[in-house]
């Protein structure tokens, strides 16, 4: 079985990874931490022209027909560029979310082509995502309670701002009145689409850690290579090195993790689950490890304004906590490998539950 990713798949990170480098210079994000979001909509039409919005969605509707495993280098490449707009919120989890109530939703199909396009902008929240990354432009909310889906207008959603660490991540709370909206789902079918979009929500959440801590390993190597100390750059330093290799390691260790979790994305089964809050973990780790290590190796300079820094330490203590904190998922893995949900062994590496 061949797990590479495929040239076209490795194409389209590229792409993303050359526009984000046009629209996300250090000058571009400190401009947010200075004021209002004047770039937010020319990000979004930028995203919107590479057709990045319905990599997901059906050709019926605009989109490029692909599955998760293809847009998972695309939400590592957002988070390595600390990309302040919600692409894997509306592109990787709304849209998959209604396409798969489509059939027998006229409103979720009707929608379907304007995500796509990038044209209509939503908001998803869910009991363990509970303040929604919004886009500029907000139109719609996709509100994944226990019992219920609903599908409402923006303005039929009173929501408060909410404070983020982050500055590219524009945050709010909705708090919808009763009758709001559309309900889409209930029960047990809403109780479903709610699992799957914890699931999207906790490896794509992953993916964009694994960016993150590969931004901050390449400017503390950066750093290391430069700074220099008793007429030595300081990356020739043993305690140096050993700090970086750390990281190193921690990251290859949890990209086959997110690669397969996103493989599962789409299934509603006990292992799936367990691969997606396994890819959340073992990212979030080292998204972490790679923040303190890279302070560590700035030194006082790596708490500094002046530093860059900074901008991807705060992405990714954001990240931390969505789409379930570490303790959430790591009660979840336990939960589920306690509790005889997973049948483990050397044969059910590749196993699938029905």
């Amino acid at each position: 079985m061949d797990f590479t990713f495929s040239e076209e798949q490795r194409m389209m990170a590229a792409a993303l990874r050359e526009l984000t480098a046009d629209l996300c210079t250090p000058e571009a994000l400190r401009a947010l931490f200075e004021g209002p979001d004047t770039a937010a909509e020319e990000r979004w039409q930028r995203l919107a022209e590479l057709g990045l919005f319905g990599v997901l969605a059906p050709q019926s509707s605009g989109g490029m027909g692909l599955a998760e495993a293809d847009f998972v280098l695309l939400a590592q490449e957002a988070g390595r560029a600390g990309l302040p707009a919600p692409l894997t919120e509306q592109a990787a989890l709304a849209v998959p979310a209604l396409l798969e109530l489509a059939a027998a939703e006229p409103a979720a199909a009707a929608l379907l082509p304007q995500l796509a396009r990038g044209s209509a902008r939503i908001a998803v929240t869910h009991p363990q995502n509970v303040r929604a990354n919004v886009p500029p432009g907000l139109t719609h909310w996709l509100l994944c309670a226990p019992q219920s889906v609903t599908l409402a207008r923006a303005e039929e959603i009173p929501a408060v701002a909410a404070a983020s660490v982050d500055a590219g991540r524009r945050l709010l709370e909705p708090h919808a009145p009763a009758g709001a909206g559309e309900i889409l789902a209930r029960g047990t079918r809403a109780q479903a689409l709610g699992a799957r979009l914890l699931n999207r929500g906790a490896v794509f959440s992953a993916a964009q850690c694994l960016g993150v801590a590969e931004r901050m390993l390449a400017l503390a190597a950066d750093y290391a290579r430069e700074r220099v100390q008793f007429g030595k750059p300081i990356g020739s330093y043993q305690a140096i090195k050993h700090h970086l290799a750390s990281v190193a390691v921690k990251l290859e260790f949890a990209r086959p993790v997110v690669y397969a979790a996103a493989t599962r994305a789409a299934d509603e089964d006990p292992r799936a689950a367990a691969a997606a809050s396994h890819a959340k973990l073992a990212a979030g780790d080292a998204a972490e490890l790679a923040a303190r290590t890279a302070i560590q190796v700035h030194g006082a300079m790596g708490y500094s304004w002046e530093l860059d820094l900074h901008f991807y330490m705060k992405r990714a203590w954001a990240l931390q906590g969505a789409w379930g904190d570490r303790s959430f998922h790591a009660r979840r893995v336990h939960s589920l490998v306690c509790g005889g949900a997973l049948a483990l062994g050397p044969d059910q590496t590749f196993a699938r539950t029905a």
